[in-house]
């Protein structure tokens, strides 16, 4: 059995650890493995750069969805719910309760299309944009980090790949079922 790097004890004596006995012996599959699957790729860096963001929100008392909806109404006047849904990759009834948690509070501000009833406009209130002021700060230190420590040109051609990436999928066809909706992951920003 291996033996792994021996451990102190509080005493501050090495001790012997062995791996496990019970522990899953690797199958293999007919794919690639999971941590280099594009997709857990991008969800380990997505939260390597979330962890950093969650902590300004909260103590501004926001969700990382609710912070992705304000963003989005702050750079218009008003904008459709569905292009609201679909602009900060919300589901329907997600944002539906968001909306509602953030008019309770005074965020944002909603209406109705007069010429169509049954569409709702919604824009951010001047209580959400001074919001967005309050939390701008921490979020640009953050991303001042970020980019000292990444590089401002490797950022700028990491956005430039992301964008490559998305735009050479639009038009892929999607396997199966293609009526399914989209999931909603919650991610932010």
């Amino acid at each position: 059995m291996p033996v792994n790097k021996p451990a102190t004890r509080s005493g501050g004596r090495p001790r012997k650890t062995v791996a496990s006995a019970a522990a899953p012996a690797a199958r293999e599959v007919p794919m690639r493995e999971f941590s280099r699957s594009l997709p857990m790729a991008l969800l380990r860096a997505r939260e390597a750069v979330m962890r950093h963001f969650r902590i300004s929100l909260r103590k501004h008392g926001l969700t990382e969805q609710q912070w992705r909806i304000l963003r989005a109404l702050g750079g218009v006047d008003a904008i459709e719910v569905t292009e609201l849904a679909h602009s900060a990759y919300l589901l329907g009834p997600s944002l539906s309760r968001i909306l509602r948690d953030l008019e309770q509070r005074g965020l944002i501000e909603r209406r109705s299309v007069k010429t169509d009833l049954r569409r709702g406009l919604v824009s951010i209130s001047p209580e959400g944009l001074r919001l967005i002021e309050a939390v701008a700060p921490s979020s640009e230190a953050i991303y001042a980090e970020m980019t000292r420590r990444y590089g401002a040109e490797r950022l700028a051609a990491l956005h430039d790949m992301l964008s490559v990436l998305e735009a050479s999928l639009a038009d892929m066809p999607l396997p199966g079922n293609r009526d399914l909706p989209e999931e909603d992951d919650g991610a932010s920003l």
